[in-house]
């Protein structure tokens, strides 16, 4: 079995509307530790074991450092599990593994698309990451679920780059394909409807139940070599509810990746 690296990149410079996710790691890794739950996976796997290996934060200051960091980590024959940062982490993070893993398949829950060419001039934004990985061939197949803010610009952008795309207004999660190739995940918590994730910087209604979406990991019967948890934004929290989301989708994904 591979060893799973967990990193975590404290970024957002590229957040649009409010800064705060690059505050996320620690405060994630503080609510799994705390005592209020255990280590354990829905499944009975128990992630504190040796075959985890968390190298701690990453104070982030130049984008493109997140590619190198994350490569360091894929050479030591591992799989990365990352604590975002704004989902613009995403982008370097695929670019780092696209040498290692050149049919990579994406699975993408979120509220947005980030399939905007640029945003507010800015190539790199986290509204832009899954055009970037689009038009560089890092993905055979990206499959984004959650989806409730299509505009004419996202529609145009997902039918150049052959995105399926999983809209809440007609959500059937039996839907959602099989993946033939090694699968990354890349989970925005605003993916989640704010009644269940109050945490992030853009609440937009509509959205996934958290038994939804650990359906929809659990259900997953492909390897997945990697995965990101992103745009938790502490300084809107209640009551760490969103924290503990986190650390609770934590559990679940790298439990199957393990």
């Amino acid at each position: 079995m591979k060893k799973i690296i967990i990193q975590g990149i404290k970024f957002d410079e590229k957040s649009s509307f409010q800064k705060g996710p690059k505050l996320a790691p620690p405060r994630i890794r503080k609510v799994l530790n705390c005592g209020s739950a255990n280590m354990y996976a829905e499944n009975l796997t128990n992630i504190e074991n040796s075959s985890i290996d968390d190298k701690g934060d990453f104070e982030i200051s130049e984008y493109f450092d997140i590619e190198q960091v994350t490569k360091k980590h894929l050479d030591l024959d591992a799989k990365i599990f990352t604590l975002g940062g704004d989902h613009s982490i995403t982008f370097p993070i695929i670019k780092a593994y696209s040498e290692k893993y050149p049919k990579l398949d994406i699975l993408h829950i979120d509220a947005h698309t980030d399939l905007y060419d640029n945003y507010e001039g800015d190539k790199y934004s986290h509204a832009c990451p899954f055009a970037r990985i689009m038009e560089n061939g890092l993905a055979v197949k990206l499959v984004q679920v959650g989806i409730r803010t299509l505009n004419p610009h996202h529609v145009e952008q997902a039918d150049k780059f052959n995105v399926e795309i999983h809209e809440m207004k007609n959500l059937d999660l039996d839907r959602i394909p099989k993946f033939k190739n090694p699968l990354y995940i890349s989970l925005d918590m605003d993916g989640f409807d704010p009644a269940f994730a109050p945490g992030v910087s853009h609440h937009e209604p509509g959205g996934l139940t958290s038994r939804q979406v650990i359906d929809l990991i659990q259900n997953i019967d492909s390897e997945i070599v990697g995965a990101d948890i992103v745009e938790y934004n502490p300084n809107r929290d209640f009551q760490n509810m969103t924290a503990f989301l986190a650390a609770k989708m934590m559990k679940e994904i790298i439990s199957k990746m393990m």
